[in-house]
């Protein structure tokens, strides 16, 4: 797909690909990650071969198509730094297009890749109220708050950037055994204050997914600096509940129905 110019054969090897994907899963998975990352920073659309060879029909082609093979399955449209305004502009007006096309779209997928200072809740409220007044569901994908601190100019989850220079810097490595209590307790905060922010508008969102389930198991443990110790999950590495996690789960219980 790479290297293919043609139009007509890239519409049919779309058309293969998702037939055979969905077909095959059929009325076994709930919700399908139909197009991922097609929306630079600005809101227009990133350039890649489909977008060259189709331009932003194939946006349209691969929803209508995993439609047609399973019909009662979501369709989510996904993306990262959608907290931010001009993206959350740009994905607007892609949910708009596709449905004064007629084309169905369940919902809008916001990667979730955060940090302890950022982004701000005003600003992921903002995306949630702005996505469910297209009349979707607003699903977060991948959760995962970073504990250490990133190169100031690092931008989301654009795989493409590199800091091979900070590796081996003990500044951008502080916690390599484990996080410290004043550093757990800002992490438990900062997620507690997430999920509240979740509830509030749970009418609205259709799921939340981690991006791993322990410590162990995150990519940010590799990226953007490679041989770090990172904490950003709600279990450490022995799959023991963090202090985020409790945050978490008392809110839940908070939020239980009260017995008369």
């Amino acid at each position: 797909m790479q290297n293919e110019k043609d139009s007509i054969t890239m519409v049919k090897n779309i058309e293969h690909h998702v037939n055979t994907i969905v077909k095959r899963y059929k009325g076994r998975i709930d919700t399908w990650d139909v197009v991922n990352e097609a929306l630079n920073e600005d809101g227009s659309f990133r350039t890649s071969n489909f977008y060259e060879v189709m331009g932003d029909n194939f946006i349209a082609l691969a929803f209508k198509l995993a439609a047609e093979a399973d019909p009662n399955a979501k369709l989510v449209y996904n993306d990262y730094n959608l907290w931010k305004p001009e993206k959350r502009a740009g994905v607007v007006r892609l949910v708009k297009s596709l449905q004064e096309k007629g084309v169905k779209i369940d919902g809008v997928g916001m990667q979730a890749h955060w940090s302890l200072e950022g982004p701000s809740i005003e600003d992921i409220e903002n995306s949630i109220l702005a996505y469910a007044a297209l009349g979707v569901k607003v699903s977060f994908t991948e959760l995962d708050v970073t504990a250490l601190p990133n190169p100031w100019d690092l931008d989301g989850a654009a795989v493409e950037q590199s800091y091979e220079q900070y590796e081996g810097d003990p500044k951008m490595n502080p916690y390599p055994e484990k996080l410290s209590e004043a550093a757990a307790m800002q992490l438990a905060n900062r997620y507690e204050t997430i999920f509240k922010l979740f509830l509030k508008h749970k009418d609205k969102i259709d799921r939340v997914t981690f991006w791993g389930v322990n410590d162990g198991q995150s990519w940010l443990n590799y990226w953007p600096i490679n041989g770090r110790t990172n904490h950003p999950l709600l279990f450490d590495r022995d799959f023991n509940p963090k202090k985020a996690y409790e945050r978490v789960m008392a809110l839940k219980s908070d939020n239980q129905p009260k017995q008369n």
